[in-house]
């Protein structure tokens, strides 16, 4: 990444702010200009390198797992107000179903998943049987991909811990703005700045040109 001595400098000096009491996340601002966000709506699934931090997974499965927090089809007339499946969402970062389950988790689910953006999709959370090897998999794609979806002219994800090394950090952050990048129509035309900051810290700004 050309910023990279930049990127070294931002997370230098956010190091310097007094230490805090847990373990601070690291966001990364993307500002946008020239671009249309309803014209061109971007939703990413972006693998990073290093897992940002462990994501709650629940699944719509024929039967319970003991490796991941289970809603069975029998279950799913509790879900028939709305409220719960809110519940849920608040719950859980990700959702994943076995594939015959599909049509009916969008019947009673899809109506506050969708919107959520949590909805299982092909691409990351669907899966041909309940098996518990193929969960356990799946969990840890989950928890090394960060979703990137532009609703505004500025974009703002976590991409690690304070703990992490600068490496680490930097790796991921490469990642994540190369493949924003390559989805954007002027690609580096359509982006003004980033910005680098903790939790409780001011943002520390990059100029790209």
């Amino acid at each position: 990444m050309e910023y990279e001595s930049e990127i070294k400098k931002a997370l230098e000096e956010l190091r310097k702010d007094k230490p805090r009491k847990f373990d601070q996340t690291v966001d990364l601002i993307i500002n946008l200009q020239k671009f249309d966000v309803k014209k061109t709506p971007i939703n990413l699934l972006i693998n990073v390198p290093h897992k940002v931090k462990d994501k709650k997974v629940a699944a719509f499965l024929d039967a319970k797992k003991s490796n991941v927090d289970t809603i069975t089809a029998d279950q799913f007339k509790k879900y028939s107000d709305k409220n719960e499946i809110k519940k849920l969402v608040k719950k859980y970062d990700f959702f994943i179903s076995q594939a015959s389950l599909m049509p009916k988790v969008a019947t009673v689910f899809g109506r506050v998943l969708g919107p959520a953006g949590k909805m299982p999709s092909p691409q990351m959370g669907v899966i041909p049987q309940g098996d518990e090897k193929l969960i356990e998999e799946l969990k840890n794609k989950i928890n090394n991909t960060v979703k990137l979806k532009v609703k505004e002219a500025s974009v703002k994800l976590p991409i690690g811990k304070q703990s992490m090394k600068d490496e680490d950090l930097l790796e991921n952050i490469s990642s994540i703005y190369d493949a924003l990048l390559k989805a954007m129509p002027k690609q580096k035309d359509n982006i003004r700045n980033i910005e680098i900051k903790f939790t409780m810290t001011k943002p520390q700004k990059i100029k790209i040109r």
